[in-house]
């Protein structure tokens, strides 16, 4: 199955660290954080990968273009506009289609950029690329089957510090808690979709908003609770927690490094890979 993944943003919470590299690219234990959410997909069997470049793609260009995937490396440039393979036929066989999908599009219409990009697959999956979590991602495909929709998401309880309060119309405070202790669930950004989600979104919508709104009102989105381990990297301090989790060996997103001999997509570390670059085929109809 086809990974989306959202490399475009701005990420101005994170811009203490990615004032020159986009966020996807931001080292976690000497490796960016899209390598680490790549490893994890692909543990679970799927290894072909859409990224949807915008602010800085130069630079996710470069690291896949020179295709280290151990460590970043230093890298000369490639044309605009190309879409770039990379596929490692010895072990891992991923396939990565960098495309550039506009430097202010939003989400929505990154989406709808790649469309061409998927094929005739009815169902895909799709990622912000800055989030981390140990899940069990055959559990929440088949949640996902089951129910027979045409979009979800993983919903997660929030990581920040603040707190939740409870108060009546006079101000009163009835009840102060830690917004993860509280009954909020948060989107984390693991959507999975079948193809009938692009007649759902028009031009210029973000894709959580209006488009979202369609699904709810036909009761064609589910969302899967994830009570286990998930971090989103959006601001310094979410960083440094990551980098503190990786010093200390404790990495419970690396799920791939507690497979048995016997799990079917355990897959092993790349050692090289070949690259084929191409003209995009970007679907612009949404334009229309």
């Amino acid at each position: 199955m086809k990974v989306v993944l959202f490399c475009g943003g701005l990420g101005t919470r994170s811009r203490e660290y990615s004032e020159t590299i986009p966020k996807p690219m931001v080292d976690i234990g000497g490796c960016p954080i899209v390598w680490h959410l790549m490893r994890y997909y692909a543990h679970f069997g799927h290894t072909e990968f859409i990224t949807c470049l915008g602010y800085r793609g130069d630079v996710i260009k470069q690291y896949f273009m020179n295709h280290d995937l151990r460590q970043p490396r230093d890298s000369s440039s490639t044309r605009d506009g190309d879409t770039v393979r990379i596929c490692d036929q010895d072990t891992l066989d991923w396939t990565v289609c960098l495309v550039d999908t506009g430097a202010d599009s939003n989400i929505g219409q990154r989406l709808v950029a790649v469309k061409d990009y998927l094929g005739d697959d009815p169902v895909f999956m799709a990622n912000y690329a800055d989030g981390l979590t140990d899940l069990d991602l055959h559990q929440y495909l088949e949640y996902f089957y089951e129910r027979n929709k045409v979009a979800g998401f993983l919903c997660v309880k929030p990581s920040q510090s603040f707190h939740v309060v409870d108060l009546d119309q006079d101000g009163r405070v009835r009840r102060l808690r830690p917004v993860n202790k509280s009954d909020v669930w948060i989107n984390d950004g693991f959507f999975v979709f079948r193809r009938e989600i692009f007649e759902y979104i028009r031009y210029g919508q973000e894709l959580v908003a209006e488009p979202f709104d369609r699904l709810i009102a036909e009761n064609q989105l589910v969302a899967y609770r994830n009570p286990g381990f998930w971090v989103c990297m959006a601001t310094f301090k979410e960083k440094k927690m990551l980098d503190d989790i990786y010093a200390r060996g404790d990495t419970p997103w690396a799920v791939w490094e507690r497979s048995s001999s016997s799990d079917v997509h355990q897959v092993a570390l790349p050692q090289k890979a070949h690259v084929k670059a191409s003209r995009p085929l970007l679907d612009r109809s949404f334009l229309a």
